[in-house]
């Protein structure tokens, strides 16, 4: 359970065909495309951010250990 086959995939696409109509699925095609667009470019903007404060975090590390190092 949870693998969706082929022929599910088809009810599905047809199920939404009946319900939006032909004319609406170009429509909801482009906004699905561009939610999906924003999420990855949101999830590519948080692990920048995240890989930036670990940067922080190990640069300031640095600079006690080396206070440290001095005193």
């Amino acid at each position: 359970m949870g693998k969706i086959g082929t022929t599910e995939l088809l009810i599905v696409l047809a199920i939404v065909l009946v319900i939006f109509g032909p004319k609406a699925l170009p429509k909801l095609g482009r906004s699905l495309g561009k939610t999906l667009g924003s999420f990855r470019k949101g999830m590519k903007e948080d692990a920048d951010d995240e890989e930036e404060e670990e940067t922080v975090v190990v640069k300031k590390k640095k600079v006690v250990e080396e206070e440290e190092e001095d005193a």
